[in-house]
């Protein structure tokens, strides 16, 4: 739309609505004074109500997300009144003439009618502030648009391909290529006499590196290959085997954790036996009773001492005669 069709629009739009809030003003001003309102009170009183819903349709104009679901509550709750108010002046022909009269016949509807009558204006205080104080702390919005990213130069625009493609969190395995298919082997024929093979012009090529992998990420818990569990007694001997040389400084429950390669708690436990095994082998060792050593005896004296301490002994015939 043109900037001359936006200016009648709006030109329009303000002339509908000043004749609305003429229309509207007779109503709620012989409403005000029929609850009580003096004749200035109840010549202004169409502001309080009509005036509120004009500033809560420009504030839901400006403002955006629950600040301007907030103006339109408001504005909603205000049109209402108003249209209530409206329509109890049409039933009630004594509100024509002003002064102070019924707003119904029935007793409790009076009550709620002038309820909401008297209770308009104090609404417009609080409600007018909040909505005067949300556009007042309001961050502005950001204008930056797809259209004006298109509009820069050429020398802001990134550069085509220089972006990084988003690789899957777990890679393909690369794959692997088919296999030739099966040629017959052509035999070599030989050479004529007369003729010498030629030498090869092009050295033949390695065969290319192969591509490195990419990191896959984190492996899934169910792709893990599960390690299998050690009983207590297990582990108790591969921690007793590991640790049947170190000293008694070294037996440290980290340093166990880190050679069996179990948990810390475990660990503890494992020192724990160790240490008070380590203690009621020492005890047994210190109450064991200690061998004493026996000389062995002196050689004897082939010569001498031989012949003193050997008997001689008589045989049984001997003795016999």
């Amino acid at each position: 739309m043109s900037r001359a069709g936006k200016v009648w629009l709006i030109s329009g739009l303000l002339a509908v609505a000043a004749m609305a809030f003429r229309v509207s003003w007779n109503a709620l001003r012989d409403v005000a004074a029929a609850i009580g309102a003096d004749p200035t009170a109840a010549t202004v009183y169409p502001l309080v109500v009509d005036g509120l819903m004009a500033l809560a349709l420009v504030v839901a104009l400006v403002l955006t997300d629950a600040d301007r679901r907030f103006a339109l509550r408001v504005l909603a709750g205000y049109t209402a009144a108003s249209l209530v108010l409206n329509y109890v002046h049409g039933l009630v022909p004594t509100l024509h003439g002003g002064g102070r009269v019924r707003l119904a016949e029935w007793a409790p509807a009076h009550w709620a009618l002038v309820l909401l009558a008297s209770s308009l204006p104090v609404g417009s205080i609080y409600f007018g502030s909040d909505l005067v104080a949300k556009v007042l702390h309001a961050k502005p919005k950001d204008n930056k648009s797809s259209q004006t990213i298109m509009n820069r130069s050429g020398s802001d625009q990134p550069e085509p391909g220089t972006s990084e493609p988003d690789w899957p969190l777990y890679g393909v395995a690369d794959q692997v290529p088919a296999p030739a298919p099966n040629v017959p082997a052509v035999e070599p024929t030989e050479p004529p006499i007369d003729q010498t093979p030629a030498e090869p012009t092009q050295k033949p090529t390695a065969p290319a590196a192969a591509r490195p992998r990419r990191a896959t990420g984190t492996v899934p818990a169910a792709a893990r290959t599960t390690r299998p569990k050690r009983t207590d007694a297990e582990l108790l001997a591969e921690a007793r085997s590991a640790t049947a040389d170190w000293p008694d400084a070294e037996l440290t429950a980290d340093r166990i954790r880190t050679t069996v390669r179990t948990s810390a708690e475990r660990a503890r436990i494992l020192r724990d036996t160790l240490t008070a095994e380590r203690a009621a082998q020492a005890a047994a060792e210190a109450e064991r009773p200690a061998l004493h050593a026996v000389p062995d005896p002196a050689p004897a004296d082939i010569d001498g001492s031989a012949g003193e301490t050997t008997e001689t002994t008589d045989s049984p015939e001997e003795k016999a005669s």
